[in-house]
């Protein structure tokens, strides 16, 4: 996964914007999954606390290494 594009990261995925904006509101902030399962929903989105929480480990990690260098 290291030196993988952003379009390769989310290569197959319809809802990058929202899987971006989950992860990043979930590692940023002090919410829980089910916290992000509300907020999602008053927006008209619904999902799964066990969806996001997949988002956050498979992208969590290449997005924290990718915002790092800017911090």
């Amino acid at each position: 996964m290291i030196g993988m594009k952003k379009e390769d990261l989310f290569k197959w995925k319809q809802y990058q914007p929202v899987i971006l904006l989950t992860v990043r509101w979930y590692l940023r902030y002090n919410l829980s999954l089910r916290n992000l399962v509300e907020m999602m929903e008053e927006r008209g989105l619904s999902m799964a606390h066990t969806t996001i929480m997949r988002w956050v480990h498979q992208y969590g990690p290449q997005l924290d290494k990718r915002v790092r260098r800017h911090l």
